[in-house]
Formats: C-alpha cells, sequence, structure tokens
C-alpha cells in the first residue's frame, strides 16, 4: 500500500499553479496527508531591476511576505483545505527551496505547474521544474497548463504506466495500481521495445527478423504479465500493450489515444543513469504530456 503523508505544492499563483493545488489537494484527501503550499521568490525586498538596451533602471517592490501569507491563507480558505494545509512563503533559489522543503518535511510527494509566469515573478518554468525533477528525494507530480481532460474534480480513471522494467519502473507500477484503486479505474502497461522499430527490415534467411519481432512482443507481454499476476483483478483493473517505436513518442501516443488522465513513470531507465542526464525519454513525457506525470524513482540503494 502506498502512503503520502507529506506533501509539498510550489505555487506562484498563475492558473496552472491552481490546477496544481487542485491536484495536490485531491492527493491530500485521498490519503488523509498534510499539505504544504509553498511560494517562492527571489527576495522580498526592494531591489533595482535593469529593462531593455536605452531603458531605465526602475524599482521593483514585491509583495510583502505578510500579504503573501495572507493571499495564501485566503486561498486555502476558499478551497476549504485550511485545515490540513500550511502556507509558507520564502525569499530565495527556487529549485533549492523547494528541495529543502521536500528534505526537511521528509515530503512523499511534489506537485507542481510545468509552467508559471516570466520575469520577477517567475517560478514554475521548465527550468525550475526539471531542475527539481532530477534533485526531488520523492515522487513528483508534474502537472500541464492544458490537461486534455479538464474536470472540476481531479480523479485518475485511465492510468498509462510504462514499463522498462528497471528498479524506477517496477516502482512506479505499484503507485500506478494504488492511485487507480483509489477511482475504481483501470492501469494499461506499456512497453515499447526500441530494437527494430523505424522500418521493417528485409527478410534475411540467416536471420527472420519477423520471427524475431515476434518472440520480443510476447516476451514481454509475459514479463508484463507476471508482474501484475498476484494482483486481484476485483481491485483494479489492468490490461498491457507492447509496441515499436521510439519510446518517449509511443508514450504519449499512447495517452493521447486511450485518453490516459495519469502518466506514472520510473525516473530512471535501465541503465541508471537517467538522473545524471534525466533521461531523454522522462524529460520528453513530462515536456509533451497533456495530463499529469508522476515521476517515481527506484529505491535507493544503503
Amino acid at each position: 500500500m502506498i502512503e503520502f503523508k507529506q506533501i509539498i505544492c510550489p505555487v506562484d499563483f498563475s492558473e496552472v499553479s491552481v490546477r496544481a493545488l487542485a491536484h495536490a489537494a485531491a492527493f491530500a484527501g485521498w490519503y488523509g496527508a498534510h499539505l504544504t503550499v509553498l511560494h517562492v521568490v527571489p527576495t522580498f525586498e526592494s531591489m533595482q531591476v535593469r529593462g531593455d538596451l536605452g531603458d531605465p533602471v526602475r524599482v521593483v517592490t514585491p509583495m510583502p511576505q505578510e500579504q503573501v501569507l495572507e493571499e495564501m491563507s485566503r486561498s486555502l480558505n476558499l478551497a476549504a483545505l485550511s485545515a490540513r494545509a500550511t502556507p509558507i512563503a520564502e525569499a530565495g533559489d527556487p529549485q533549492a527551496t523547494i528541495i529543502d522543503q521536500a528534505v526537511s518535511k521528509k515530503a512523499d510527494l511534489i506537485v507542481m505547474g510545468t509552467h508559471g509566469r516570466r520575469g520577477f515573478k517567475r517560478l514554475l518554468l521548465g527550468s525550475v521544474t526539471e531542475a527539481v525533477l532530477r534533485e526531488a528525494p520523492c515522487p513528483v507530480l508534474t502537472v500541464p497548463p492544458h490537461p486534455s481532460v479538464v474536470s472540476e474534480a481531479v480523479t485518475f480513471k485511465r492510468i498509462l504506466c510504462p514499463i522498462d522494467f528497471s528498479p524506477s519502473a517496477l516502482q512506479a507500477l505499484g503507485f500506478a495500481l494504488d492511485l487507480a484503486r483509489q477511482a475504481d479505474g483501470r492501469v494499461t502497461l506499456l512497453h515499447v521495445v526500441e530494437w527494430l522499430a523505424e522500418e521493417e527490415p528485409r527478410a534475411s534467411t540467416h536471420f527472420n527478423v519477423p520471427e524475431y519481432r515476434r518472440h520480443m512482443v510476447e516476451d514481454a507481454q509475459d514479463r508484463l504479465r507476471h508482474l501484475v499476476a498476484e494482483e486481484s483483478r476485483t481491485w483494479v483493473e489492468i490490461d498491457d500493450l507492447v509496441v515499436f517505436g521510439r519510446a518517449y513518442r509511443e508514450i504519449l501516443r499512447a495517452a493521447e489515444t486511450k485518453p490516459a488522465d495519469l502518466i506514472v513513470m520510473g525516473a530512471q531507465g535501465r541503465g541508471g543513469i537517467g538522473l545524471a542526464l534525466f533521461g531523454s525519454t522522462t524529460e520528453q513525457i513530462v515536456r509533451g504530456s497533456t495530463c499529469p506525470v508522476l515521476t517515481v524513482r527506484g529505491l535507493r540503494q544503503t
């Protein structure tokens, strides 16, 4: 059973951070978790900002910290979240502050938008989100600005879980199954075979390519079904899909076709170097998905 006890949701008062907060609140409600709503700015002090070439230097005065906290508390009251949510406003580097809060509070989940305001109020731009994804000590749920399905209630009835059989993918599977149970939904396990994927090779008398591809599909299907063999189908519906192609393209295509309410995937691939390079597949999915993406790390070695 997956547990979320401490959730952190960075906000910058943009529309996408409001969506992220709605998802964070849903998780807090499902799992009885405490929610920390975090707003980070470079400083609460007045500062000089240089404009474009030829423009004069102007003084920018940010909203005072006390006023920010009042605005946050008002928003939480309107959303009926004040009983289980704590607003925090801090000055500093957004990435470092979010990570520090996650570590100090032993967060089980970070929920954040993939884009936010620009300029002085910049917080949730892609660079910050991707940096948090690399460094976060816990799973991260990223919420895009234009989800494929917009509804008042946050629910994950159709969950897509890409599986490459890496440790982080197997961790992600546990999260996908538990979230589907919360919504009485369905999990689709997707395995993408990238070898022999771009075009149909010419058959050879020494190597039967179509036969070998068929073998690869059957082997992957057997492995996928073995992963969930002990899962009760009365708890959650599970199906599997094996395709050939570039992993990120096929994952995004499957998410659109279903359509998926959520993608749950590992942060590291089979090579284990995904956190250094942030794995091109994971990065492409987070950037290109029109539905939220829950990114899960493998168990840390001790």
